[in-house]
């Protein structure tokens, strides 16, 4: 039963979950990712923007997956005082409250020990483990989700009306990530399902409410914000790419499978069975079949609205860490899994204890493969020496470099291998791979920065253009070791 004693020990067993999490996270190393980099230099500068009305280089919220004022700038305060390792503190804040906030929710759903199950399991999978120490809005997304999903558990039994408290997270996390938006439909659904004991009509009143309270909150933000093109290019009208569907698939199974398979087995038991034979004691009346079948399907079934979207795009790109927000709301139901696994009285512990490790097992192997990121200490150091506020310099990565070195180049003079036009000196406007080979033939550039493989075919035209060019000499090679193998980054300066 929920005694004081019981409510201490299941406390005192969250903060162990607590600290195996953030210890997993912090054993994570590196310098700044492509994306670190690029949310935090732009929110310096749009943090300038606010402060003293300087001008942006560009217009990051025409291609950012999020609010560019939210998020990024919230990065650069913090990175003004405590620098990368600061920013990436705030992320483990955040997965750490998600954590917490979980199991404040399936105690509310369920029990003590669904709660511990959830929290348990959700804390070792590898996008909590690999967000928990990434400088991204992904983290605090999936807290202000988390937040949101408390408030509609926790005002089940309360009047309608307080259901609005969860428009205000559900709101911001949409605004903060705009793909959060995919989870809106769980959450409404959800406000109507745990309304018990209260009729149907109650519930889908409480639904109807958020809905309208979070859409009314979007509606207000967008027309005060202004123009969001990150929105249509990012999220609602992303292009389309070439990975393929069953590997997707795979990958989705490999980073979630265990916690989703618990989930459908914690669904089914409870459909069949609300409480265990061991708690005859506990009075009250629970919701029928039906409503405990639909529930845990909303629930498990939000698992497979991250892959399913990404796999319709044929895209891969960021799918490791997108797997995280539905397995915040499957979480629930593998906690109730791993305690219908167990069985009443612990008849079987061994099998829970299994599923943990192997969930523990699996996330902190994938965590570290997908944060190996390639060392850029050594190239920056070098790149110090030879940049300066006239230069133009062509880099991979250029967020990276133009990230460390702020203090003493601006965002403009880094170009990216992504997207280039260039007017050649015979007065003929270039495109694509093209216009950088003709900047290099040129000497454009002051200083190019290749490691390859992230986009071959520029890569290739560049090297070729460099090749037998004596108005460049390689400068330096700077080794690094990743998870796919050895790299090096080669850096050639114009004489």
């Amino acid at each position: 039963m929920d005694s004081r004693r019981a409510t201490l020990v299941g406390r005192g067993l969250l903060l162990c979950i607590l600290a195996v999490q953030a210890v997993l996270s912090l054993r994570l190393k590196g310098t700044a990712f492509q994306d670190e980099a690029l949310y935090i230099g732009a929110g310096h500068h749009e943090l300038a923007n606010l402060r003293d009305g300087t001008p942006l280089p560009v217009d990051f919220a025409g291609y950012f997956s999020g609010h560019p004022k939210l998020y990024p700038v919230l990065a650069a305060l913090v990175d003004d005082r405590f620098g990368l390792t600061g920013v990436r503190l705030v992320s483990l804040g955040c997965m750490l409250a998600a954590t917490a906030l979980l199991y404040a929710t399936a105690h509310r759903l369920f029990n003590a020990r669904a709660a511990l199950g959830a929290a348990a399991l959700f804390s070792v999978v590898q996008s909590t483990v690999f967000l928990g120490n990434f400088a991204t809005y992904d983290a605090l997304a999936i807290f202000l989700l988390a937040l949101a999903f408390w408030l509609v558990v926790r005002t089940d039994r309360a009047h309608p009306l307080a259901v609005l408290l969860a428009a205000f997270p559900i709101a911001l996390a949409c605004a903060v990530k705009y793909a959060s938006g995919l989870y809106v439909p769980t959450l409404l659904a959800a406000a109507a399902l745990t309304a018990f004991p209260h009729r149907v009509p109650r519930g889908l009143a409480r639904g109807l409410l958020l809905g309208a309270g979070t859409a009314g909150l979007l509606a207000a933000g967008y027309m005060l914000s202004g123009p969001l093109g990150g929105i249509s290019g990012t999220t609602t009208n992303r292009a389309h790419g070439g990975d393929d569907a069953l590997k997707m698939l795979q990958h989705s199974a490999s980073w979630g499978g265990l916690l989703f398979l618990a989930a459908l087995g914690g669904t089914l038991a409870y459909t069949a069975r609300a409480r265990m034979g061991e708690m005859p004691w506990v009075g009250g009346g629970e919701p029928g079949a039906a409503r405990r079948f639909t529930l845990g399907m909303v629930l498990t079934g939000t698992a497979l609205l991250a892959p399913a979207y990404q796999i319709h795009l044929q895209t891969e790109v960021s799918l490791f860490k997108h797997v995280g927000f539905g397995l915040l709301f499957a979480a629930p139901m593998a906690g109730l899994g791993l305690v219908r696994l167990i069985g009443p009285h612990f008849r079987h512990p061994q099998l829970g204890i299994i599923l943990y490790v192997l969930t523990l097992t699996f996330g902190m192997v994938q965590a570290h493969q997908q944060y190996s990121f390639a060392d850029s200490t050594q190239v920056n150091a070098y790149l110090r020496t030879i940049v300066d506020r006239k230069g133009q310099y062509l880099v991979e990565e250029q967020e990276v470099p133009a990230y460390y070195l702020r203090d003493v180049t601006a965002w403009t003079q880094w170009q990216n291998t992504y997207t280039f036009s260039y007017k050649s000196r015979a007065g003929k406007q270039l495109d694509g791979p093209e216009a950088y080979a003709a900047a290099v033939r040129d000497a454009h550039f002051d200083a190019i920065v290749l490691h390859g493989g992230v986009t071959p075919e520029t890569n290739a035209a560049v090297r070729k253009a460099l090749r037998g060019n004596d108005r460049y000499r390689l400068g330096g090679v700077f080794p690094f070791t990743t998870s796919a193998g050895e790299g090096a980054y080669r850096v050639w300066v114009k004489r």
